[in-house]
């Protein structure tokens, strides 16, 4: 018989609890044609050529992570989703050579001297980051920032960490939810 002993400081520093990975946002659109002139000519991601490949549902790859694009009425999240590129040189050039297709949507960016603000035709927000910003990550989704009432956070903070075993904790009336190394929601 085996006696099971308490997990040692090392293991419980390491421990990111039973959410591993932010692996994908998933977002309806209503137009594929305008998402690859946002996501892949205007920011520069890929699309997956393995998964989902045709006219109703696109996934897009941003390092380790994707969006899941499926066609239908358009979804704008409460908040905004932080996004570090390989560089950010490019990506005013990239964002002005959609503006004319993209003109009469909600498309639009900004330079905030950190990070470029970007909106999607449909009005989904985006903080784009360099390689730095957010520990080793070059490419991917450092977090997803969700706009919920004031006052709720350290219910959603005892959620996440009651229903998923998740650390988080609750710092200036928000909850931050680890859901991944190096990633929060």
């Amino acid at each position: 018989m085996q006696t099971l002993t308490a997990p040692t400081a090392e293991a419980v520093a390491e421990d990111i609890g039973n959410i591993v990975s932010l692996e994908h946002v998933n977002v309806r659109i209503d137009n594929q044609s305008l998402a690859t002139l946002f996501y892949i000519v205007g920011l520069g991601f890929t699309r997956d050529p393995f998964m989902n490949v045709g006219l109703t549902n696109m996934w897009i790859n941003i390092g380790d992570q994707q969006f899941h694009l499926p066609t239908g009425k358009p979804q704008v999240l409460r908040g905004h989703v932080g996004l570090v590129l390989p560089e950010l040189d490019g990506l005013e050039q990239r964002l002005a050579s959609v503006k004319e297709e993209l003109s009469g949507t909600k498309f639009a960016w900004a330079d905030r001297g950190d990070y470029f603000e970007v909106t999607s035709p449909w009005g989904n927000r985006y903080h784009c980051y360099a390689p730095g910003a957010f520990g080793e990550m070059r490419l991917g989704v450092p977090y997803v920032q969700l706009d919920v009432p004031v006052g709720s956070a350290a219910g959603i903070q005892r959620f996440y960490e009651q229903v998923f075993e998740a650390p988080g904790r609750v710092e200036g009336g928000a909850a931050h939810i680890e859901v991944g190394a190096g990633q929060e929601l």
